[in-house]
């Protein structure tokens, strides 16, 4: 329907970031003292958080699914950061523990490998870029950021170590999977380096597309 009415899909994604919006908006708008003392953190949940109510209605059977943390862990994000979404995220249906296969589990463990520290919002945020990357847009996207400038920084932020890694700036799904082979003693490509490789764009293209929340980017 969308490739022979391109007028209703352009209202289509005008109308789901308007969602967006309206969602982050009601999820930022009671202020807390850790969202106060650290702005840049409260809007990586917000937006992932937005990504994981908009996707619980079409996808995944609930937000601690969509997000990747359980009813423990979400319950404790929201009351810390983002206590206007208590009425947009059902705690009480929410599962008390959640099923990782074996990819998202090396995802994860690679993330708590290089995280900055153990704290309990750190984990959170492991958790919740592993959950979003199973997802299958650009990682930016998946986490309802507003540019793939905001991922680099919240990597940097969080897993420095990882990110400084990423040298040639490799897109970020596939820097993972890639270091992952590494720490396995194996290559992900066959070619002798990665200008020689043929599938040069599909790792450092540029990664096209907008974010849900563009409204407020512009």
């Amino acid at each position: 329907m969308s490739a022979l009415n391109p007028i209703s899909a352009e209202s289509g994604s005008m109308r789901a970031t308007a969602e967006a919006v309206t969602i982050y908006r009601r999820l930022r708008s009671i202020k807390t003292e850790a969202s106060r003392a650290d702005p840049f953190a409260a809007h990586v949940l917000a937006c992932a958080l937005t990504a994981a109510i908009i996707d619980s209605q079409n996808v995944c059977d609930n937000v601690s699914a969509a997000l990747g943390l359980d009813r423990i862990a979400l319950a404790g994000l929201v009351a810390e950061w983002l206590p206007g979404g208590a009425t947009l995220v059902p705690l009480s249906i929410q599962p008390t523990a959640l099923v990782i296969d074996e990819e998202e589990s090396q995802l994860l463990m690679l993330l708590e490998r290089f995280c900055l520290d153990n704290a309990t919002t750190t984990r959170w945020i492991s958790k919740i870029v592993t959950r979003r990357a199973m997802s299958p847009r650009h990682l930016w996207q998946d986490l309802g950021l507003i540019n793939r400038g905001e991922l680099t920084q919240l990597l940097e932020r969080w897993f420095p170590q990882l990110a400084m890694e990423n040298l040639d700036n490799m897109k970020w799904k596939k820097f993972f999977y890639r270091k992952i082979c590494e720490l396995e003693g194996f290559s992900l490509c066959a070619a002798p380096s990665c200008r020689e490789c043929n599938d040069f764009d599909g790792c450092f293209g540029e990664e096209r597309g907008e974010s849900a929340l563009a409204r407020l980017a512009r």
